[in-house]
């Protein structure tokens, strides 16, 4: 019910201090199936300072969107393209409707069709259906990659783009981009690369010396790559990245929004009004850390990966889906539903919904929570 009166501030806050008792925090340790991570103070201070700039709105922030491209460009670079075309996003999800909506547009397709791999996102459920795009699913091989022959094999006059994954969400595979993007100049097609998570652990892992396939626009055939910076970026939510190599695809998706205070406006996103601070906590962010503060985090996290793979191989009964090739490590148990519930009932922020449990090795993780919820799954294991 909507209050007559207001309550003071104390008040407000011991009620949601209340309600959200029942979360799960980062902080705790207790959160080890999820893609996101605490953000990194200074990206937060970033965040208050400048909470109330509206990139939506560009002719009154223009030093924000300034900002914002320069953001852009640094991601570009981290991707491997001297200038790239795009926006600070919502997440990955708006940053892969854009990229369909802007394949769906440059074909002019009657009936449009975007081959992808059984392991892509859910989002592009959501773009599908809500750009009459429809979705051609290719079969991935044993070790969980898409199968480059049944892409080909499911090329037709109506297939308007590929998509691959560099770093799939659940078991952080990369699929064999170099592969993907040659066919698509073959086919005079555009490759997406949804690097969500890959996008900030791939650059930093390759040359810590981890063997990753390429994935970036090195590869000529790559035309857009998604990234999330509120991911292993450790920006504050919601921050994602679209990249397009061309700016016509860009424009295929840009709109008039002539009301604005910059006069002649375009926007090329899905949200309107959006929030200029999380282009600022990205432009920050890199700013701050730098390629090499990045590796380090990265090396943590592919370390602790490696070390938890090997631990798991110690546990009767488990086994590993694959070996990790992120910092993803993600292993079946027998009466696999029963042993999740007793891990929840014990605290742990973990899903087997795909028929395995997926452990991130996040920037909030460390080993003494890996180590307790290694003792809690051998008991949940006895126990079940």
């Amino acid at each position: 019910m909507f209050p007559r009166r207001g309550a003071s501030e104390k008040e407000v806050l011991e009620e949601l201090e209340e309600k959200t008792s029942e979360d799960l925090t980062f902080d705790s340790g207790r959160i080890l199936g999820s893609m996101c991570t605490h953000p990194h103070p200074f990206a937060v201070e970033i965040v208050r300072r400048y909470i109330d700039r509206n990139l939506g709105d560009p002719g009154l922030h223009v030093g924000s969107r300034k900002v914002e491209e320069e953001a852009i460009e640094m991601l570009s670079n981290l991707l491997s393209l001297e200038k790239g075309y795009g926006h600070i996003v919502s997440g990955g999800t708006e940053a892969n409707i854009l990229a369909v909506r802007a394949f769906r547009n440059i074909a002019g397709t009657e009936n449009p069709e975007l081959i992808l791999p059984e392991s892509a996102h859910f989002s592009f459920l959501k773009a599908s259906e809500m750009l009459g795009v429809k979705l051609v699913w290719a079969e991935l091989n044993k070790d969980y990659t898409v199968n480059v022959k049944d892409v080909e094999d499911k090329i037709t006059e109506n297939t308007i783009g590929i998509v691959g994954i560099a770093g799939t969400t659940g078991l952080g595979v990369v699929d064999d981009i170099p592969a993907l993007s040659d066919m698509a100049l073959d086919y005079g097609l555009p490759l997406h690369v949804d690097a969500a998570f890959g996008g900030f652990v791939i650059p930093f892992a390759k040359e810590l010396g981890y063997e990753v396939p390429d994935f970036d626009f090195r590869l000529k055939g790559v035309k857009s790559i998604t990234i999330d910076p509120h991911k292993m970026g450790m920006v504050p939510i919601p921050a994602g990245g679209i990249i397009f190599r061309e700016k016509r695809y860009l424009e295929a998706i840009s709109v008039p929004a002539p009301y604005l205070a910059g006069g002649k406006v375009w926007q090329a996103t899905i949200t309107g009004t959006r929030p200029g601070a999380s282009a600022l906590a990205v432009w920050a962010m890199i700013k701050h850390l730098g390629f090499e503060g990045y590796k380090e985090v990265v090396k943590k996290a592919m370390e602790l990966s490696r070390w938890f793979a090997r631990e798991l191989k110690k546990i009767p009964g488990v086994y590993l889906i694959r070996e990790p090739v992120l910092n993803i490590v993600s292993f079946g148990t027998p009466n696999l539903e029963e042993v999740e519930e007793e891990l929840k009932r014990r605290g742990w922020g973990i899903s087997a919904h795909r028929g395995y449990i997926r452990i991130v090795m996040m920037p909030h993780v460390r080993r003494e929570h890996l180590e307790a919820f290694l003792g809690d799954l051998r008991e949940a294991i006895r126990n079940v």
